[in-house]
């Protein structure tokens, strides 16, 4: 059995590309079609479905066929918390050097 470390990397080189990242933010509303992802994610059809295959070998998505349609969700709703708590540590660690700059500007302007 590899060490919790180990494992949470995996988690991590799975979360580290930037479609990844859209597609299961798009999926943190609902299931959802390839084809209706791809406009919303941007990228080409092909590109698409390896992201996703790359995504539920990692345990993050799950897919059901449907007639020709394949549809996905997110597997489990920590993943989407996940999300939302990086989207708030990127913020305030932003707001820090937002607020940083400011006060350098003001004293460079006494």
């Amino acid at each position: 059995m590899l060490p919790i470390s180990e494992l949470k990397a995996e988690l991590f080189r799975a979360l580290s590309h930037p479609a990844r990242i859209r597609i299961l933010e798009t999926l943190s509303t609902g299931e959802r079609s390839v084809g209706e992802m791809q406009p919303e994610i941007g990228i080409e059809l092909s590109h698409l479905s390896q992201q996703l295959a790359v995504l539920r070998r990692a345990g993050l998505v799950v897919s059901r066929k449907e007639g020709q349609s394949v549809y996905y969700s997110v597997k489990d709703p920590l993943i989407t918390e996940l999300l939302r708590v990086a989207k708030q540590l990127l913020i305030s660690s932003l707001t820090e050097t937002r607020d940083l700059l400011a006060d350098l500007h003001a004293q460079v302007n006494r």
